[in-house]
């Protein structure tokens, strides 16, 4: 081809050197030409062709193989395939840049050959995330580690094309500088090692709600990766935590209660132990109007009189004798009334109970499970069982303890 070539430009009437440059720049030329075209034909029919009959398909991953540009980044390979099949005829008086140019294009179809591999990967994890147990089994980190593993044999086979050389030899000098690439990826593979153990064992899920004190993260995993952990906290900041530190750490997953359809209530109300005492008979009739109480008092005074009565108790003494008090009449009240609201579950831990006495009062904790998982509907309904309660305590003759304030200072003043 090319002596032909420079016999047509001999006779238009050049030398035989100039003839032979003017050859080999215009094949040259026009292979960078044809190339070019064929690969502008490529990507046309791979855009209104390929890409129509893909969108038609029933299936989605042919879409998301488009999508991450596996097709389109293969047909680089075709056009680098040509120049390399026309390199020699080309350059046939030249042998020696016949074949390091030869030698270029190789590399060039193998870089071209990982950047397919690697979005075939992406495509992978993108199909992949499509399936359920993504969220509990995540594979983002695996194919990490498999994309660092092409582009290093890539890196050693581009070299080792381009010097000519077996690529034994590079292989070789990498297991001796083991320790420096230990170093160097140490954050890879403790990352691995970490990824490894929490999808192992199911302690972490994209869509888990964590919580990471030390590194302020607070919020929904959005995603897992060979080295980082990316929440997006309930302001809407993103924070990435690296992985191993879920290991080597402690945090919290809020999984288990997502998944018991209870979320906990447990908050306390301390009361002012000045204001606890027994009830008397006035106190108790008007306890019984109150419709969540009254069945509970017939049958708790009945209860009380049978025992005192097998005890011989004076009951002309409040103190002798067993007695209701205001305090517990208040406790079975909060548990009638939480017993009746449509949003607590009764069938998780229920419990009403009083903890140790403080110089800050007697604290009354209320330890319950709200049917709503909701954050805004959870934190309203807290609100509003603890106003009703607070408004409450007042009639059965209880007071909140509350520390002297301001306003308390200026009433004692004047």
């Amino acid at each position: 081809m090319n002596e032909a070539v420079s016999r047509l430009f001999m006779d238009l009437g050049f030398s035989g050197i100039h003839a032979s440059v003017l050859s080999v720049l215009s094949l040259s030329l026009l292979l960078l030409l044809a190339s070019v075209l064929i690969n502008a034909v490529i990507r046309l029919i791979l855009k209104k062709v390929v890409s129509r009959i893909v969108r038609r398909t029933s299936t989605r991953w042919d879409d998301i193989i488009v999508e991450q540009g596996v097709l389109s980044r293969a047909t680089r390979i075709i056009p680098a395939l040509l120049i390399y099949l026309f390199i020699p005829p080309i350059f046939s008086s030249l042998p020696s840049i016949s074949i390091i140019l030869q030698r270029f294009v190789l590399a060039y179809i193998t870089g071209v050959c990982i950047l397919v591999i690697n979005s075939l990967l992406s495509a992978v994890n993108v199909i992949y995330k499509t399936y359920e147990i993504s969220k509990s089994r995540p594979i983002k980190g695996y194919l990490q580690v498999l994309k660092i593993f092409v582009v290093i044999v890539g890196i050693v086979l581009i070299i080792t094309t381009l010097a000519d050389r077996s690529p034994l030899g590079i292989l070789s000098g990498i297991g001796a500088m083991s320790a420096i690439i230990l170093l160097v990826f140490k954050d890879a593979i403790m990352g691995l090692v970490a990824s490894i153990q929490l999808t192992g064992n199911d302690m972490i899920r994209i869509g888990d709600w964590i919580t990471v004190p030390a590194y302020g993260a607070d919020g929904d995993v959005l995603d897992l990766t060979l080295q980082t952990v990316t929440v997006q906290n309930f302001d809407k900041t993103i924070v990435s935590v690296p992985i191993y530190s879920l290991v080597s750490n402690s945090f919290r997953n809020w999984r288990g209660m997502s998944e018991s359809g209870g979320r906990r209530i447990k908050r306390s109300i301390n009361l002012d132990m000045n204001s606890i005492k027994f009830c008397t008979q006035e106190m108790t009739e008007r306890f019984r109007r109150i419709d969540v109480l009254g069945d509970y008092i017939d049958s708790k005074l009945k209860e009380i009189d049978e025992e005192n009565r097998s005890r011989k108790a004076n009951t002309s003494e409040m103190i002798n004798g067993r007695r209701m008090t205001n305090v517990g009449i208040f406790r079975a009240y909060i548990s009638a009334y939480l017993r009746e609201h449509p949003k607590i579950h009764n069938d998780m831990t229920f419990l009403v109970r009083q903890l140790q006495p403080t110089d800050k009062g007697l604290p009354l904790e209320i330890y319950v499970f709200s049917n709503d998982q909701v954050w805004a509907n959870y934190e309203s309904l807290q609100a509003d069982i603890f106003d009703h309660l607070l408004a409450s305590i007042s009639f059965f003759e209880l007071a909140v303890y509350q520390s002297p304030s301001s306003m308390d200072v200026r009433m004692l003043k004047a």
